[in-house]
């Protein structure tokens, strides 16, 4: 077998070892790190908590990436798949010095090496999971299957670094993770950095056997072939025999990736087969083999503590003595409990340590955005409600300029799933093409290995891949209809958590806002049905911290161009932003979208009879493009029928804004919100989404009792647009019945009125299945006044 070069491979097995030992103190030890006294139940948490299964074999990676980073010179990113790896890397970390450097607290001695263990799953401590505590990390290790997506996202843009991903066994089994694989399909060798899998069996999950552990090689290789990968394998249980050939393979695929990338920087457009690595060790390799007669290592009895009963069982205590003493730490680290100087050699120098990379603290590579701001895409508006545009047609002319005014610093993408034309965003094809490194066909349009558009079907990949690019430095937006972007709640929860914590790590830099565009949104999925037809996002949304999620519902083509820009300059938010892409009123002139904006949430005076001068008798409100053209649709059937009613419209743009100020940055003091929807006068409010969403925000609020809300209630089919707003009763007819039973003494006054709406709605019913499209006068409707 061919040496490695420049390889001491016992110094790696050194390390090795010595991360080993590091990790078990983590799970066991609240003190004596070392092992200079006698170990004693006082020395052993009290709670054992932590997974040691996968942690040997990560260290046993992590040690040989070392090597190869420094004689390669290489620019690597660790990205931590399987979900309870936080020993190793906070191991890893300490022993190159990286975690000192984030976390001055912990020191690379023996008091350092106490806290570190104290620390370890401990209350006031650090996670069990690799998590934005840990340099180097933009991985939560709870977030199993989207390890390779986020490496593919933190490679594209970065032709000069390579990310390591281990991908666990039992995370593989995932449905994001087995769709990831497909992420080579949109690597470009000549631009983009590379990926290097690692998958790593160990045969278990958390009590189970894991699927590509247990299947034949023939068909592991043939499955990972198909995907279009060239495996390189690495098994077995001795280390003098893995350590040479775990070197052997990193040197061999080290320099497949550079072939790989001078071919294509040097004019070569194919797909190529880019390699990766199948490691297969016994799960809690080196821990324990055997305890009270039970095998433990390599079955999934070493999957968390191998040793539960150390405090209260000699046995077990003895054999955790055996089991740390087996790593001989007196050769590992000196009298202070520094490592040695011979351990540090085999740790690179400055960034290119992995846990000093600043990939993994993106913040410090962002770069603001070129912007073109909002006029040369502002459409004029003379009239109020007068004229109609396609909002996010207009913003993908924006989008278009964006993606042209950064194509020299390659740092703005879009993601979607095959949505991008649909969403009206097409014009971003005018100036790039989608990303595709798979077969072309003469009938393709719009495909090249070098675009700015990553369209793939899966909302798990789209996001991702998102996550990734910005996690490393660079902004983007996800597109998706609105219904389907449920798909990647989970992974907008781990993206959030991760964003509140990092804010709270002064050695982290800010990253650009991870931005959300839903369209095709509940309101205008009329063709496509029930199964398209769900705002539910939101809710789901407005669960987490609010220093980290923003809402916005733009009304109109202005509105969304200024929120557009708003979002694109913010950092560690999260945005999400709901606009149509049919035609839809123009309501604002872009001055006036500009201050209404920036209010969040307004009156519109020329909308309403009360100029915001005098006490309305009601309050029409409005959160949305369609709920705010049946609020208006509606206030103009009161002013022709009920010209002495005084109403006030108030149109959301920002939906934090309804929260009070003690619990949302962008919310409003008592009084603001009293001076606008009043103490004591109806508020017929029509929302975008779920009804109960508007009562969660404002149920502390004075008149919180005289708020009316309409929304979606879970109608829905295959229908026009206007029988969408029917079916939910948040259709103008409703609205104005709304304020006729709602506005004190007017009810007796307007029965006439309330009938003739009634009659409305019947006429409407009988008309669409007649005809098959809305009334005129829905369909035709401009703002008469």
């Amino acid at each position: 077998m061919p040496q490695p070069e420049n390889t001491d491979l016992s110094l790696v097995d050194a390390y090795w070892r010595a991360a080993n030992y590091l990790s078990a103190g983590q799970i066991y030890l609240l003190d004596n790190p070392l092992l200079t006294r006698p170990l004693a139940p006082e020395h052993i948490k009290p709670r054992l908590l932590g997974h040691w299964g996968t942690t040997p074999g990560l260290n046993f990676v992590y040690a040989h990436l070392n090597r190869v980073i420094n004689a390669r010179d290489l620019n690597v990113l660790f990205v931590t798949g399987p979900g309870h790896g936080g020993p190793a890397l906070l191991a890893n970390t300490w022993l190159e010095g990286s975690y000192t450097e984030t976390h001055p607290n912990v020191s690379r001695d023996a008091e350092g090496m106490r806290t570190l263990f104290r620390q370890f799953s401990f209350p006031g401590g650090v996670p069990s999971h690799v998590a934005p505590e840990v340099p180097g990390s933009i991985h939560e290790g709870g977030e199993l299957g989207y390890s390779l997506a986020h490496a593919f996202g933190a490679a594209f843009d970065n032709p000069d670094l390579v990310v390591a991903c281990v991908v666990g066994d039992g995370e593989a089994e995932t449905g994001p993770l087995a769709a990831s694989w497909h992420g080579n399909k949109f690597l470009d060798p000549a631009h983009d950095g590379a990926v290097l899998p690692i998958l790593h069996l160990n045969g278990y999950k958390i009590a189970n056997p894991a699927i590509l552990a247990r299947i034949p090689h023939d068909e592991l290789d043939a499955l990972l072939r198909g995907y279009g990968y060239a495996p390189h394998y690495v098994e077995g249980d001795d280390p003098a025999a893995l350590h040479p050939r775990m070197a052997q393979v990193l040197d061999e695929v080290v320099d497949e990736i550079r072939r790989i990338q001078e071919a294509a920087r040097a004019g070569d457009t194919g797909r190529p087969r880019w390699p990766m690595v199948v490691l297969r060790t016994p799960k809690g390799w080196t821990g324990p083999a055997e305890v009270d007669g039970v095998p433990v290592e390599g079955t999934w009895r070493s999957h968390q503590v191998p040793l539960a009963g150390v405090r209260d069982n000699p046995r077990h205590l003895a054999l955790l003595v055996d089991w740390l003493k087996s790593y001989r730490p007196e050769e590992l680290f000196d009298a202070d409990g520094g490592p040695k100087p011979e351990l540090l050699a085999l740790a690179p120098r400055g960034e290119l340590r992995m846990g000093a990379t600043p990939h993994a603290n993106g913040g410090l590579l962002l770069r603001d955005l070129r912007l073109p701001g909002t006029a040369p895409y502002a459409v004029e508006v003379t009239k109020h409600g007068t004229t109609t545009s396609e909002p996010t047609r207009v913003m993908g002319r924006m989008l278009r300029d964006v993606l042209t005014l950064n194509a020299d610093r390659r740092n703005f993408r879009l993601f979607g799933p095959d949505e991008t034309a649909s969403n009206r965003l097409d014009a971003v094809f005018d100036v790039t093409a989608r990303q595709w490194l798979a077969e072309r066909l003469p009938t393709d349009e719009h495909l090249g290995t070098d675009g700015r558009v990553v369209e793939v079907l899966s909302e798990h990949l789209c996001q991702g891949f998102l996550e990734g690019y910005l996690l490393t430095g660079r902004h983007g937006l996800f597109n998706c209809y609105e219904a389907f972007t449920h798909i990647v709640d989970s992974m907008f929860n781990q993206h959030a958590k991760w964003l509140g914590t990092h804010r709270k790590l002064d050695w982290r830099r800010p990253v650009a806002s991870l931005n959300y565009l839903l369209s095709s949104h509940v309101w205008r999925q009329d063709h496509n049905g029930f199964s398209h037809q769900d705002p539910g996002f939101i809710d789901h949304v407005m669960n987490k911290k609010a220093e980290v999620v923003r809402v916005y519902l733009p009304p109109d083509t202005n509105t969304l161009l200024s929120v557009t820009d708003h979002c694109l300059r913010s950092r560690d938010y999260v945005n999400v932003v709901v606009a149509g892409k049919n035609f839809t009123p123009d309501w604002l002139g872009p001055e006036e979208a500009a201050l209404h904006c920036a209010r969040g949430a307004g009156i519109w005076e020329w909308a309403g009879t009360d100029h915001g001068l005098t006490e309305p008798d009601v309050v029409l409100a409005c959160a949305g493009d369609a709920p705010t053209l049946e609020v208006v649709a509606a206030t103009a059937l009161l002013r022709e029928h009920l010209p002495e009613l005084r109403i006030r419209v108030v149109n959301v743009v920002d939906l934090m804004r309804l929260q009070p100020e003690t619990e949302h940055p962008h919310g409003m003091p008592d009084r603001e919100f009293d001076a606008l929807f009043t103490t004591d006068k109806p508020v017929i409010f029509a929302y975008h989404g779920y009804p109960w969403l508007i009562h969660r925000l404002t149920y502390r609020r004075t008149n919180h009792r005289d708020i009316h809300v309409r929304g979606y209630k879970e109608e829905g089919t295959t229908t026009t647009p206007f029988d969408m707003l029917v079916l939910n009763d948040m259709d103008r007819y409703r609205l104005v019945i709304d304020v006729i039973d709602r506005v004190p003494g007017l009810g007796v006054k307007a029965a006439g009125l309330r009938q003739l709406m009634q009659d409305q709605r019947t006429r409407h019913h009988d008309h669409i299945r007649e005809h098959g499209e809305d009334l005129p006068e829905v369909r035709d409707w401009t703002w008469p006044y």
